[in-house]
């Protein structure tokens, strides 16, 4: 199965880091987290991406030319670049500066075999099992599974008698709220419900999909972060500098 990864949004949150090159560059220790999700999707035996580039590709290129194995031979396009690294195969795919999300998985779809896909965006991080959310998905039998996660919480809450503040609470995640995490299995039906590079996926065809009831849950209850600021950057590198990483395999 091979897995889809969105990595050519311009970040205009993370301009600190994304003004130079791709948000999925963006380092966790010494590698970009583009790597680092790569990786975990590697410990579940899925070793074959397709990685949809756009706004600072080249920053893209420029890491896999330099850390991993061109393979001309298996260039399809001029868009389409190849590369091999310990032990996986990554297609660089250069779907368009200002593509929607939709139409950059659309354009993806000569690369998918016409199979069931996994998809994620460039910028979040999870201990998701994904030998569970693959099950769930093929238990059900729809076209679509997306993970849904907890959103990570924001402020602490202050617990008043009157005007006197009797405690204080530090952040809290509310286990009643759910967002999507943005961890796909997909089956090849939903590209057909993208119509271009105008679509956008979360808004029209999750949408769409919802409407259907082709469109299925998968509850996480565990880590996830994504990566939308400098100062969630500096947290995520925090946890893999201090042994604390929970996506680490």
């Amino acid at each position: 199965m091979k897995i889809a990864i969105l990595a050519g949004g311009r970040g205009s949150r993370l301009a600190e880091e994304t003004d130079v090159k791709s948000k999925a560059m963006v380092p966790i220790g010494d590698e970009p987290v583009l790597w680092h999700i790569m990786r975990y999707y590697a410990h579940f035996g899925f070793t074959e991406f397709v990685i949809a580039l756009g706004y600072q590709a080249g920053s893209i290129q420029q890491y896999f030319e330099q850390t991993g194995e061109p393979r001309a031979d298996r260039a399809r396009a001029v868009e389409h670049r190849c590369y091999q690294r310990d032990g996986l195969t990554i297609d660089l795919v250069d779907t368009g500066l200002d593509t929607e999300n939709g139409g950059r998985i659309k354009r993806l779809e000569p690369f998918l075999d016409n199979s069931a896909f996994m998809l994620t965006w460039c910028d979040g991080l999870a201990d998701i099992d994904l030998d569970k959310l693959l099950a769930f998905h093929r238990d059900h039998g729809r076209l679509a599974t997306l993970s849904a996660v907890h959103p990570p919480a924001r402020f602490g809450r202050l617990m008043l008698d009157g005007a006197s503040v009797c405690d204080f609470q530090e952040k809290i995640v509310d286990p009643n709220k759910w967002i999507n995490g943005a961890y796909f299995v997909l089956e090849p039906g939903v590209l057909d419900l993208i119509d271009d590079d105008d679509t956008h996926f979360e808004s029209q065809t999750l949408a769409r999909l919802a409407r259907d009831c082709e469109l299925m849950a998968y509850r996480h209850e565990s880590f996830w972060q994504c990566m939308d600021t400098l100062k969630e950057a500096r947290a995520l590198n925090a946890l893999w500098r201090e042994g604390r990483a929970p996506w680490k395999r």
